[in-house]
């Protein structure tokens, strides 16, 4: 029975109300999405080549044939399970599935232990090109009366009702469950359910709706056998054996009367609710290889893409919703090219006394635009946290983009951003101090200290606070201690010696020179208009930003919390540049506004102007959480909130520091070519 809506289907194949899980790779041209992994994969393996960790291609070959370079044995690992019902994932182990006992499990880097993915062995083991049918794996025993036993059994129901997902791993490739959809088409998702339940008045629920078999009331059927096929492209005048390309399977329950011989036939396997007799489970696999001419090592991501559903945002939706922003920022920086250069025709040509006496506009503002604000303390360390979120980003993307942070590199995206965020602590140490020293600061000591560990130890605390959370649900995706203690040790012992050399230099240096000098008293600023006051405009600086970004965001909450695979960072190094010009002309423009009534406090409004973009990001997150999700339980929504606190306050420093950076550069570029008596 085909499943009605893909995008539902990702995680929950029920028939949909509404589009919920938009892959992230919709609609783009694949090669144009895989070519950074491709140039790097496709490399000539002959006289060697350059592969990153994970990436490497690996050549099998037939039992018996087996060498130092072509193995025989095919490894399935597994990973930890989730749900977009819950935002707890939990080891494999955790379920009493089948184990791999005594072998010792891959190692994982920061990344993957910060995302909570935690890859165990299994006891599937396959030998290449040698089939098996209704192979047995182990059995399983629950007996009710046992209070361990009725523990697991009840933790493996509560699981498939909030519809936990495996997600199994072939030569670092997802195994995907590919079935029909609406239109004749396939769609293959890199996981599939422990099982499914049909309600009390035989409603089927999840993914029960694919077998009419499916039907008994208050029964969870599980599915404890699986068909796996293993495709593979044989390699040509480059090395000996073959590459796998794709591992596909398709997840199907049988109650196996014949326990010691599975024939893998018969009514699927069923426990009722109201049986209180003993449970037996026997998992079983069946496996088969195909050859796949088509398809090389280098594009093996590829059946992944295709097959992912083209629904309402479409690739040329996005492109025109940046041309829009193009178009906008164009016609910004048009205006403010134009109106300022008339301005400063006309200040030039007042070269009498009595024209000098009749200055107007931003221009009388000049002897009070570099007065120090209120809270420069706050200002100057918002600055340098946000000057190392910004370079850690464009740092990330740009690697993201040469394809070194590829999907197929587990872990590699989160780990080059805490590494780099720990490394740039000397440009945030130097810009705060910088600042902090041009602003009149004296208290150099408290700058360093808070650069160092405000807003690092505020997104720590949240994180903490989840990770408590975690541990007390038992969850896979808490934080080992011992990753806490280096992460912990790379704060203190490499990010914060690192702001306290930048600081040193900061404060070394000569303050900023301005162009024009500060007068002794400050000038009363006039009545403001209700669109010159700083809330209302503040509010509206942050709309264009938002407006580019927020297609793209959509995206990005898809592959944190409906966990999707993300491709496109290409896209999205595009849509950062985007985000940093539109950011900084809004702000300008703003400013610009506010010079010419008079009000010349301008350093914290442009911070907050560009900054409030944050503000819309978490009422997108909130939107999102109640339209798209179906989270349920206390600890997951708290877990979903505290989370994304923590990415809108680094959103909030990041853009905020474009906006202030932008301004600072007009501020001091035009009041650099007017004559000041």
């Amino acid at each position: 029975m085909p499943l009605r809506d893909p995008v539902q289907a990702v995680r929950r194949p029920l028939p949909a109300r509404s589009p919920r899980r938009v892959p992230a790779a919709m609609g783009l041209p694949r090669r144009l999405l895989l070519l950074p992994l491709a140039l790097l994969a496709a490399s000539a393996p002959r006289g060697g080549a350059f592969y990153l960790p994970g990436l490497a291609p690996v050549n099998f070959c037939e039992e018996g044939k087996a060498t130092d370079e072509c193995k025989s044995v095919i490894e399935l690992f597994v990973n930890r399970l989730d749900s977009v019902e819950s935002v707890l994932p939990y080891e494999y182990t955790a379920f009493n599935f089948c184990e791999a006992k005594d072998e010792k499990r891959p190692s994982e880097n920061l990344g993957q232990v910060l995302f909570g993915e935690r890859i165990e062995p299994s006891p599937y083991k396959f030998t290449f090109k040698k089939e098996e049918k209704c192979k047995s794996v182990c059995t399983k025993v629950y007996d009710p009366k046992n209070p361990e036993h009725k523990q697991k059994l009840d933790f493996l129901k509560k699981s498939i009702l909030l519809n936990y997902q495996h997600h199994w791993i072939v030569d670092n490739m997802p195994v995907t469950w590919c079935y029909d959809v609406d239109n004749n088409q396939k769609f293959c998702n890199p996981g599939f359910p422990i099982g499914c339940f049909t309600t009390e008045k035989g409603h089927p629920k999840d993914a029960c709706v694919i077998n009419a078999e499916f039907r008994e009331e208050d029964t969870f059927y599980i599915f404890n056998h699986v068909d796996i096929k293993i495709f593979y492209h044989v390699v040509e005048k480059e090395a000996v054996g073959a590459r796998l390309v794709a591992a596909k399977l398709e997840p199907k329950s049988f109650k196996h009367t014949d326990i010691d011989n599975p024939d893998c036939s018969g009514l699927p396997m069923g426990i009722s609710n109201k049986a209180n007799g003993e449970i037996k489970i026997v998992y079983t696999y069946s496996v088969s290889f195909q050859e796949e001419e088509k398809i090389k090592w280098a594009s093996r991501w590829d059946y992944i893409l295709e097959s992912m559903p083209h629904t309402h945002i479409q690739w040329f939706s996005i492109m025109n919703s940046l041309v829009i922003v193009l178009f906008l920022s164009g016609m910004v920086a048009m205006i403010m090219l134009r109106t300022l250069h008339k301005d400063i025709a006309r200040y030039n040509q007042m070269d009498c006394t009595e024209d000098a006496q009749e200055e107007f506009g931003w221009k009388l503002v000049h002897g009070d635009i570099f007065r120090p604000p209120r809270k420069g303390m706050l200002l100057s360390v918002f600055l340098g946290s946000g000057t190392q979120i910004l370079i850690m980003t464009f740092v990330t993307l740009f690697f993201a983009c040469l394809g070194f942070l590829s999907p197929a590199n587990r872990g590699a995206l989160m780990t080059c951003a805490v590494v780099l965020w720990v490394l740039l602590g000397t440009p945030a140490g130097y810009v705060a101090a910088r600042f902090y020293k041009s602003f009149g600061g004296e208290k150099w000591k408290t700058n360093v200290l808070l650069t160092s560990f405000l807003c690092p130890g505020i997104v720590f605390a949240d994180f903490f606070i989840m990770n408590l959370i975690l541990w007390g649900e038992g969850s896979s995706a808490a934080i080992p201690f011992g990753t806490l203690v280096a992460i912990l040790a790379l704060w203190f012992c490499v990010s914060v010696p690192l702001t306290f050399i930048g600081a040193y230099f900061g404060f070394k240096k000569n303050a900023i020179e301005h162009p024009v000098r500060t007068n002794q008293i400050p000038r009363q600023i006039p009545e403001q208009s209700f669109y010159t006051k700083p809330l209302p405009g503040i509010i509206m600086g942050g709309i264009l930003p938002f407006g580019c970004i927020f297609i793209q965001l959509f995206f990005i909450l898809n592959s944190i919390w409906s966990h999707q695979m993300y491709y496109m960072f290409g896209f999205l190094f595009l849509v950062f540049i985007i985000l940093v010009i539109t950011c900084s002309e809004a702000t300008i423009l703003l400013c610009y506004f506010h010079l010419c009534a008079e009000d010349y406090h301008w350093q914290w409004r442009s911070f907050l102007t560009s900054g409030f973009t944050a503000v819309y990001f978490l009422i997108y997150a909130i939107h999102y959480f109640f339209s798209k999700l179906q989270i349920t339980g206390t600890a997951s929504t708290i877990l979903y909130f505290g989370y994304t606190m923590i990415m809108v306050l680094i959103f909030f420093l990041f853009t905020g520091t474009i906006g202030f950076f932008a301004c600072f550069w007009f501020v001091t570029k035009i009041y650099s070519v007017v004559k000041v008596d």
